[in-house]
C-alpha cells in the first residue's frame, strides 16, 4: 500500500483524510494501515473515519465494536444515518442506490470536516469487476482510478489498496483478528457484481494470471487496434 501511495502521490503533507469505514475487512484494513503509515512517512497528515449507516433495508452495524476499533487506533469516528428509497427507481439495483447515497453523504462530510481527501477501500478485484460490469452492462471501458479530483478540485478521492488482491486482504484480516462488524445485507446476494465475481473465478480457471492481466491491461491500451 505504501508503494501505491508513493507511486501515485496519494498522500501529501498536511492532508486531512476522511476514510469511509463500512465495517467490512477492506475499509478496516485501510484505516489500520493508514494509521500505521502516519509513523512511517516524513510528513504530517490527519485521519478521520466515518460510517454511513443505511436504515430501512435490513442492514445493521455493530457500533460498539466499530467505535472500539477506531478508539484503539486513536482515530475519531463520525456516524451518519441515511434512509435510501429503494423503490424510487426499480430499474436500479438496491446496492447501487445505497452505495450512491452513502458516497454522497461521505462527500458532504468531507466539506463539513474540512477534509481534502476521501479514502475508500477498493482493491484490485473491485477494479476488475467494475471494468467488466461497465463493458457488459454499459458498453464502455472504465473502472476505478487510483485517484480522482472531485467538485472542481475541492476533494480528491483516493484508493490506496488498489494494487492488492482480495485474498491478501483476507489473509491480513485473519492474521490480525479483524472481525467484520458489518452484518450481512439482505440484498448483497442479488447484485450484478456477485455474478461478475463468479465470472472472474471462471477466468482464473482458464488462466491463473487472467484477472491480474485484466487489471494491468487498463494501463496498456493500443487504441490503433480498436474498432472505433
Amino acid at each position: 500500500m505504501g508503494t501505491t501511495m508513493r507511486d501515485h502521490s496519494l498522500i501529501n503533507d498536511s492532508d486531512h483524510l476522511l476514510v469511509g469505514l463500512s465495517g467490512g475487512k477492506d475499509s478496516m484494513i485501510l484505516l489500520k494501515a493508514l494509521a500505521e503509515r502516519k509513523g512511517a512517512v516524513p510528513f504530517e497528515f490527519s485521519l478521520t473515519a466515518a460510517h454511513i449507516e443505511a436504515t430501512g433495508i435490513g442492514y445493521k452495524i455493530d457500533r460498539e465494536k466499530l467505535t472500539t476499533f477506531c478508539n484503539n487506533l486513536e482515530i475519531p469516528l463520525h456516524y451518519r444515518t441515511i434512509e435510501p428509497d429503494l423503490d424510487k427507481d426499480p430499474s436500479k439495483p438496491a446496492c447501487f442506490i445505497c452505495s450512491w447515497h452513502r458516497r454522497k453523504e461521505l462527500f458532504n462530510l468531507t466539506k463539513e470536516l474540512n477534509c481534502n481527501k476521501l479514502a475508500l477501500g477498493h482493491h484490485r478485484n473491485d477494479a476488475v469487476e467494475t471494468l467488466l460490469m461497465n463493458m457488459i452492462y454499459h458498453g464502455s471501458i472504465s473502472s476505478l482510478p487510483y485517484s480522482l479530483e472531485m467538485f472542481e478540485g475541492r476533494v480528491q478521492l483516493i484508493r490506496p489498496l488498489m494494487d492488492l488482491d482480495e485474498r491478501m486482504l483476507e489473509e491480513y484480516a485473519r492474521l490480525n483478528d479483524l472481525v467484520k462488524v458489518e452484518k450481512s445485507c439482505p440484498h448483497e446476494d442479488r447484485t450484478r457484481r456477485k455474478n461478475i465475481t463468479q465470472l472472474i473465478k471462471e477466468v482464473e480457471k482458464l488462466h491463473g494470471k487472467g484477472p491480474y492481466n485484466m487489471f494491468k491491461s487498463m494501463d496498456k491500451i493500443f487504441e490503433e487496434y480498436l474498432p472505433k
